[in-house]
């Protein structure tokens, strides 16, 4: 599949929200409104300082712009299948990858900054200094795949129908929006309440624009598979529910000469088929079943890329290195189960991952250990809180431990003079400090006689071989410890239902956290169906430093303000942290072709192009 694409709204379906605010619709300017200053329009806009790319630019300097329309793109995912087109919804599965490549937004972010995006829908932009409302200026040829106008109705539409409808995290990311007001056909204004959030016209801007016309006499929170009307350079072809989905490239897409999509969107036909073993999706794309493929196993890597269609180079495998940030992957505890209420015990818990041992007798020594939510970025911690990250700590001191003061966080390791035996001995004390003792060779809770029992979920069977010798080096503290394996949908329903002890989650972010921060951490999404805060964090000192991030007014701020979010996440121990890769690695045939150069958040399958 293509790389996941970083984004506030591409990863908010993954969260939740709070409470609702309405918009109201309305063609008459209210007296604040017509007193302000005028403000004048922008072709883009940055989250901090400018824009690389002038207004006159003509394409992004990652793509080709001369690339050739044509060929076909045959991708696959491993997943029990999908059963709707609707991916705005909680209920069911969507097609992969249809956002997009069905609908169109108001702004693009280009891939080689930190957070910048360009007009697609909205021709430009208005916002003043302290980014108090927005107004989108839409390009008059903008259209829906019927040939029906783009308009500010169906973009205030959208805001409302997402807002009553949609996701529950689409109510707490946009929950600082106050009203949405239609002032002309192609002019709509957003007023945003008493914030000092500069993303927000950013973040409106990823917002997919729907077809009013289309979806005002549907029920648009009904899962089904009857395809919908988009505006994107794809429309769905043939289809299969559980077995395939395919995109057909719209020939006459109204946005296709556009600068912000030259180069992007070159195949004629994108097919995308659905495999429920990782074993045979690896074999499929060997024997040409597919085109692309991202690895994402290191034993994969090292040893399955070997044959006569590797050595003829019928094959290409690339190892291409990225800078964006990796975000955190690791055993998520959730700390609803009384169990895991308490630090120590999932501090203790991670002292028993030998991850050491697991790169080299798994992994190839390919990985690094993850010490970060923000790892691979400037928006790591690193060593001991000083300056003005150290100010703001200090004033929650008597709120946290000690230890984000006195300690580097590091995750236990193996390397060097320190011993698995060692760290188990750490273990064993931090679990008697949290009145837990052996009994009979069972870990118990002193007071309580309970049992220190759980359950790792997994959905991919490959895992099992990193969880088996973790779960071994737990039963030796006398843990009980169950492994389940499930299948890909049941997974999805049970973890949005925070049904589960621990998973391994993979939690993104990007070069310019913001709003998706309240989703992963806040205390008001944490036991709401569907957030991202999957660790069930309720935490007030987390809650005031992710409003501190939201709010930050330049770069210097938000990296300070977001090293001291990680550092208290860190010594939370709601994560048992695994590793990450600085690299992609890739497969494909030959006949597919890419740019010379990759952007800084790394390959994209979109900017390539059919070759021979």
């Amino acid at each position: 599949m293509a790389r996941p694409r970083i984004s506030r709204f591409s990863s908010l379906f993954a969260l939740t929200g709070a409470l609702f605010l309405s918009a109201t619709l309305s063609a008459d300017n209210n007296t604040s409104q017509n007193s302000e200053a005028p403000v004048e329009p922008v072709h883009a806009l940055a989250m901090h300082g400018e824009p690389t790319y002038g207004p006159n630019f003509e394409h992004f300097d990652y793509v080709n712009p001369d690339a050739p329309k044509g060929g076909r793109l045959r991708l696959a995912v491993r997943s029990n299948g999908y059963d709707t087109f609707n991916p705005f919804i909680v209920r069911g599965i969507a097609a992969s990858d249809i956002r997009t490549y069905l609908y169109d937004t108001l702004l693009v972010s280009s891939d080689d900054e930190p957070f910048s995006a360009y007009g697609l829908i909205a021709e430009s932009i208005e916002t003043p200094e302290d980014r108090s409302y927005v107004i989108y200026n839409l390009r008059p040829e903008a259209r829906f795949h019927d040939g029906h106008p783009i308009t500010a109705e169906d973009v205030a539409f959208t805001f409302n129908l997402l807002m009553d409808k949609g996701h529950p995290g689409i109510k707490n990311y946009y929950a600082d929006v106050e009203e949405v007001t239609v002032l002309s056909k192609h002019r709509v204004r957003f007023d945003f309440g008493e914030t000092s959030n500069r993303e927000l016209p950013l973040i409106l801007g990823q917002m997919e624009i729907l077809p009013q016309h289309y979806w005002q006499d549907r029920d648009f929170g009904e899962q089904g598979l009857t395809p919908p009307l988009g505006s994107g350079p794809y429309r769905i072809g043939e289809f299969e529910a559980g077995r395939f989905v395919t995109y057909e490239r719209v020939k006459d897409y109204w946005a296709a000469e556009l600068p912000v999509r030259q180069g992007r969107f070159n195949f004629d036909l994108i097919r995308i088929d659905y495999y429920t073993d990782e074993t045979v999706i690896l074999e499929a794309f060997k024997a040409g079943e597919y085109d692309y493929r991202r690895e994402m196993s290191a034993k994969n890597w090292a040893t399955a890329y070997s044959g006569d269609r590797f050595a003829s180079g019928q094959i290409i495998t690339e190892a291409i290195e990225h800078q964006r940030p990796a975000g955190m992957q690791g055993f998520v505890f959730n700390t609803r189960r009384d169990m895991f209420s308490d630090p120590r015990v999932r501090e203790a818990i991670g002292y028993a991952f030998d991850f050491d041992w697991a790169n080299r007798n798994l992994f190839h020594d390919q990985y690094e250990r993850t010490d970060s939510y923000f790892e691979n970025s400037d928006l790591a911690s690193s060593g001991l809180p000083e300056g003005r990250e150290l100010e703001i700590l200090e004033a929650y001191r008597d709120q946290l431990p000690e230890d984000v003061f006195k300690e580097h966080y590091a995750p236990p390791s193996t390397e060097g003079d320190r011993t698995l035996r060692d760290n188990l001995r750490k273990a064993m004390a931090l679990l008697q400090e949290a009145g837990y003792q052996v009994r009979d060779g069972t870990m118990v809770h002193q007071q309580s006689g309970e049992p220190l029992s759980f359950e790792f979920l997994l959905h991919q069977k490959a895992f099992e071989r990193i969880v088996l010798p973790f779960k071994n080096n737990l039963e030796r503290l006398g843990m009980e410890v169950d492994v389940r394996l499930v299948d890909t949908n049941q997974y999805v329903e049970r973890v949005q239902s925070f049904d589960f002890d621990i998973v391994t989650m993979v939690i993104p972010q990007s070069d310019s956290p913001g709003n998706e921060q309240w989703n992963y951490w806040h205390s008001s999404v944490a036991d709401v169906k569907g957030s991202g805060n999957y660790a069930g964090i309720q935490d007030p000192v987390v809650d005031e430093l992710v409003k501190l991030v939201i709010q930050a007014p330049d770069r210097e701020a938000l990296v300070t303000r977001t090293h001291a979010l990680d550092r208290v996440l860190l010594h939370g121990h709601y994560v048992v942290p695994q590793w990450h890769l600085s690299v992609d690695r890739i497969a494909y045939w030959s006949f597919l072709e890419r740019p010379p150069s990759t952007p800084k958040n790394g390959v994209d399958v979109n900017n390539w192009w059919y070759g021979n």
